[in-house]
């Protein structure tokens, strides 16, 4: 494809392997420029294709359009700035936290699940004796 080459967004989102709705979000965050033609018509440069595909492996990182809006001038000059590596630190300390939280979901959530398997009298008031008490007695 010749440099200066326009596509149309059906173009783009199959090259891109993204959906058309996708590339509508990205243009609506900032992440991603679109010409309109005389007929309105949304018409993007031949660099949009790997401009998307950058996009989404930053999506595919977990961080929020924000961030990347942040991130892409950087990615455009091919040079990190401090900012940007920082930036990128406190994402990978967002996920971690992320991570950590759910794991201990996960871990309350397996005791549960072994709970409901082998109940005891403990966690289980059905097996007490005597069973559950009507709640105008308690």
């Amino acid at each position: 494809m010749r440099q200066g080459t326009q596509l149309r967004i059906g173009e783009v989102a199959q090259r891109a392997g993204v959906s058309t709705r996708a590339l509508r979000y990205y243009e609506e965050q900032g992440l991603l420029l679109a010409e309109r033609t005389s007929g309105g018509q949304r018409a993007y440069a031949g660099s949009a294709v790997e401009r998307v595909q950058m996009i989404q492996q930053f999506f595919t990182a977990g961080l929020p359009s924000r961030t990347i809006r942040q991130l892409l001038p950087c990615v455009e000059t091919g040079h990190g700035s401090p900012e940007a590596l920082a930036l990128l630190a406190e994402e990978r300390d967002r996920i971690t936290g992320a991570i950590r939280d759910l794991v201990a979901a996960r871990d309350a959530l397996d005791r549960l699940v072994a709970i409901a398997h082998e109940p005891t009298p403990e966690h289980c008031p059905a097996l007490r004796e005597p069973a559950w008490a009507p709640y105008d007695e308690a």
